[in-house]
């Protein structure tokens, strides 16, 4: 797994957000203001190779980019193989890509602390 379309993906798992790393992929700032989220919710955060076959055991996932932020994948599938791995049943986000949508809009919108520098507040 490398990329959703024009977006970055991303697995939740076992309290760890997992995210491809690979030179095919572009940087997304939003995919690393997230990470820093997950890191900052005590998440651990690994940056790896995601085989196919680990799509079955993610508990939640999401395509993330600067339009949508997080965009929840109900489910991926394979015509190729004849597969189809079902993250969320119900198609709706998980509590995990609920609150980390939420803590970066939160952030964006001057309503969260911005603790990390990411705004710049311009004054005329």
């Amino acid at each position: 797994m490398d990329e959703c379309g024009a977006a970055n993906f991303f697995g939740i798992k076992n309290n760890t957000y997992v995210t491809p790393l690979s030179t095919s992929i572009l940087p997304s700032i939003t995919n690393k203001s997230l990470i820093q989220l997950a890191e900052d919710m005590g998440m651990t955060v690994e940056r790896r190779h995601v085989p196919e076959e680990e799509l079955a055991t993610f508990e939640e996932a999401g395509a993330c980019g600067t339009a949508a932020v997080i965009s929840p994948i109900e489910r991926i599938d394979d015509p190729e193989n004849n597969r189809s791995y079902v993250i969320a049943k119900d198609g709706k986000p998980g509590p995990v890509c609920t609150r980390l949508y939420n803590m970066l809009r939160g952030i964006q919108l001057g309503e969260i602390e911005d603790t990390h520098g990411w705004n710049t507040i311009v004054i005329e």
